[in-house]
C-alpha cells in the first residue's frame, strides 16, 4: 500500500516544488488534476509530459494517474442524449488515457459529477446506455496503454448518476472490461452508503483499484471526526495493495499542513493495523 496526494491542493506552485514537498513528507505518488496543467490534456505537449514525468521521478515519486477528468472543460458529458457530445467525450477519454500513460500513470479516476448528471428528460436506463457507449469507446485505448478507468460513486448532493458502490459495480459488470474498475472515496461513502466503511471495503475488494482518503469536513485524514484505523485495517485485511490518495476540497489550513497531518494520520493508522494483524496470528 502506498500513499499519494492529489496535487491541486498546491495551487500554482511549481511542479518541482510540489514534488519536493510531497517527497519530503514521505508520499510515494502524485495524483494529477489535469486542469492544473492545461485547459485540455490535448494542450500538454509531449515535451512537457516528458519533463513532468522526469521531474516527478527525480524526486523519487511516480505519477499515479489523473482525476477530476472533465472538471473545468466544456462540451463533454457522460450521459447526454447528444450523440456528438458522447463521441467527443469518448475521444477525450482516449486523450486522457494517452496523457496518463505518457506521464507514467495507470489510473483515471472518473468522478466529474457535473458532467455525468442526468439531463432533463433522460431516464436512468438511457443514461446507463450512454455511459456504456462512451466508456466502451475509450477502453480499448486504456487497455493498450495500461491505464484503468476507476469509476467513483458520489453522493446525491453531487450527482444523480451512480451514488453507491453497488451501482458502480453494476455498471462495471455490465461493461465487463478489465480496465474498468471501482474507485472508493471515504467522504463519498460516508455520505451515500448505509453500510460502514470496513464492510464496504471488504465487500468490494475484488473490484476496487484505487482509494481516496478524506473526511466529510472536506479536509484530509486526521482533520475531522473519521477514525481511519478501521479503514486501514479493512484495506490491509482485504489485500488492497494500491494507492491511498489524499483528496481535499478545503485548502484553508494550508497545503503543507494538510499534507503533513494527512500522511502522519495514514501512516499511524496503517502501522497500527499491521501490528494488530501480526499479533492476531
Amino acid at each position: 500500500m502506498k500513499f499519494g496526494l492529489c496535487q491541486e491542493l498546491f495551487g500554482e506552485r511549481s511542479w518541482d516544488d510540489q514534488c519536493r514537498t510531497m517527497a519530503d513528507l514521505g508520499y510515494h505518488g502524485v495524483e494529477i488534476a489535469p486542469f492544473t496543467l492545461a485547459p485540455l490534456v490535448t494542450g500538454i505537449s509531449q515535451e512537457r509530459r516528458r519533463a513532468l514525468r522526469e521531474t516527478t521521478q527525480r524526486h523519487g515519486l511516480e505519477v499515479i494517474g489523473l482525476h477530476w477528468l472533465l472538471a473545468k472543460t466544456e462540451g463533454f458529458h457522460l450521459t447526454t442524449r447528444d450523440r456528438d457530445v458522447r463521441r467527443a467525450t469518448s475521444a477525450y477519454f482516449v486523450a486522457l488515457a494517452h496523457c496518463c500513460a505518457d506521464l507514467g500513470g495507470k489510473i483515471l479516476v472518473l468522478g466529474s459529477p457535473q458532467q455525468r448528471n442526468l439531463e432533463p428528460g433522460t431516464t436512468m436506463s438511457e443514461a446507463l446506455d450512454h455511459a456504456e457507449e462512451v466508456l466502451c469507446g475509450a477502453l480499448p485505448t486504456c487497455e493498450e496503454r495500461g491505464v484503468t478507468i476507476a469509476f467513483e460513486p458520489l453522493t446525491k448532493k453531487e450527482t444523480d448518476f451512480i451514488n453507491t458502490c453497488a451501482e458502480a459495480c453494476a455498471l462495471i459488470d455490465r461493461i465487463d472490461h478489465p480496465h474498468l474498475r471501482l474507485h472508493q472515496d471515504v467522504k463519498a461513502m460516508l455520505g451515500a452508503e448505509s453500510e460502514d466503511l470496513p464492510t464496504l471495503i471488504t465487500k468490494y475488494a475484488e473490484k476496487t483499484v484505487h482509494f481516496h482518503a478524506n473526511d466529510t469536513n472536506l479536509l484530509g485524514p486526521g482533520m475531522g471526526e473519521t477514525d481511519f484505523a478501521p479503514i486501514f485495517e479493512a484495506l490491509l485485511k482485504s489485500g488492497y495493495d494500491g494507492y491511498v490518495s489524499v483528496e481535499v476540497f478545503d485548502d484553508s489550513p494550508g497545503a503543507d499542513h494538510i499534507a503533513q497531518v494527512s500522511i502522519a494520520t495514514m501512516t499511524s493508522a496503517l502501522d497500527a493495523a499491521r501490528r494488530r494483524r501480526s499479533t492476531s496470528r
